[in-house]
């Protein structure tokens, strides 16, 4: 192997490796900073109103049309087959344990993980979290935590919203403009689906909303450069969660089914 690019990829392994242990690190230090004087509760309910609350509405524009793509294109494969009735299970599983959680948390770090990163970076770059960190506040218990613990509770009540104007989306479609039986559909959700279904995926959006919000609190504090720093954190926040959650969802996948 050439001496240039073993260099290159024992860089990048490295380079893989110190992220994630930095964002290890940054996770244990998010989880216990519950515990401690620096976290205000009411800073909590303010990134839970950020992150929940601002996000339902793309959510909910998300999941209904992504329901109506579900249910048309599962009633042009079934119909070859006589099998229309199929289709609310089909768009029932495939929100509930796939594609609820994936898309709610990729919205959810395109909209507010950019919004994180950016204030965290802002701060980082005016050095007003160093003006904490010389006021004997912990940086981390007083910023990451809240964001931490807002996003765990965030996901998993966007995820469910998600499922349900999915499944909503799917009945529209099938039922009002291609005239499937409203009872067919239900019948067959209730026949095939189960709540380990449902659950499995609220599980999936805790980890998610996790993943995202460690992303874009380490890429916020580590930024410099002033303004184009903080552009290029936002950017490798995003990008870095999304490809975490698409890459974890396999080995959740996995381990859930």
């Amino acid at each position: 192997m050439p001496q240039g690019l073993f260099k290159m990829l024992s860089d990048g392994i490295t380079a893989l490796l110190a992220g994630s242990g930095a964002l290890f690190l940054l996770g244990v230090r998010g989880i216990l900073g519950v515990f401690r004087p620096a976290f205000l509760f009411r800073n909590f309910l303010e990134q839970l109103l950020k992150i929940g609350a601002d996000s339902t509405v793309v959510v909910g524009v998300t999941a209904f049309f992504t329901g109506m793509v579900l249910a048309l294109q599962a009633w042009i494969g079934f119909r070859k087959f006589n099998a229309e009735s199929l289709v609310g299970a089909v768009v029932t599983l495939s929100m509930t344990r796939e594609l609820g959680p994936v898309i709610t948390s990729l919205m959810v770090t395109g909209r507010s993980g950019s919004a994180m990163a950016a204030e965290l970076g802002s701060m980082r770059v005016t050095e007003q979290i160093d003006a904490l960190e010389s006021l004997a506040v912990n940086p981390v218990d007083y910023l990451v935590t809240p964001r931490f613990y807002a996003s765990l509770v965030a996901l998993p009540l966007l995820t469910a919203l998600a499922d349900l104007i999915g499944i909503g989306g799917g009945y529209f479609v099938s039922v009002k403009l291609l005239g499937l039986s409203p009872h067919l559909y239900f019948q067959e959700i209730r026949h095939y689906v189960e709540l380990h279904d449902f659950l499995s995926g609220i599980v999936k959006a805790v980890f998610f909303g996790g993943i995202l919000s460690l992303w874009a609190c380490r890429t916020g504090f580590v930024a410099s450069g002033g303004a184009a720093g903080v552009g290029r954190a936002v950017t490798r926040s995003v990008v870095s969660a999304s490809m975490s959650i698409l890459v974890i969802d396999y080995f959740l996948t996995a381990w859930l089914f």
